[in-house]
């Protein structure tokens, strides 16, 4: 199975000088836990609602200036359309993220999302379960989980 016969084509996106409150609003308003940063379809960041609570909320800034370039993650971990799902579950489980960005093309431009949520409905009960396991525990036990494979 292919990366694209499962991920979300629904990419909802901001500008980097969107602010944090508006970014929230709309992944309230979307039912979302992530926006992807982009600029003329290139993918320059991801931020997520741990991202505006983590980086935001506690950096001690007045969050009604702060814009998500302030919060977001630059180095993008994501997966190319026709990539074998069983890759982008191990860069999941590798990197301990739940969403990875969907590129296309030589030129690169965002195509969509992959999310557990995409996954749940496809993989097989144990392999959703490992890459649950996986991304949920805490970074410690990571090269121990994946050794007992």
């Amino acid at each position: 199975m292919l990366v694209k016969e499962i991920m979300s084509d629904r990419k909802i996106s901001v500008s980097s000088d969107t602010s944090l409150i508006a970014a929230a609003r709309k992944m309230r308003d979307n039912d979302i836990g992530c926006l992807l940063i982009e600029n003329d379809e290139k993918l320059l960041g991801i931020v997520t609602d741990r991202d505006i609570t983590c980086r935001g909320l506690v950096s001690g800034l007045d969050i009604k200036d702060m814009t998500v370039e302030d919060v977001m993650s630059r180095d993008i971990i994501w997966c190319a359309e026709e990539e074998h799902v069983e890759d982008a579950v191990r860069l999941m489980e590798k990197n301990k993220v739940r969403r990875l960005p969907v590129i296309a093309g030589e030129d690169g431009h965002l195509v969509g999302v992959l999310s557990l949520g995409d996954m749940s409905h496809h993989l097989s009960h144990h392999l959703f379960g490992e890459v649950i396991a996986a991304v949920s525990s805490p970074k410690s036990l990571l090269p121990t989980l994946i050794s007992l494979r």
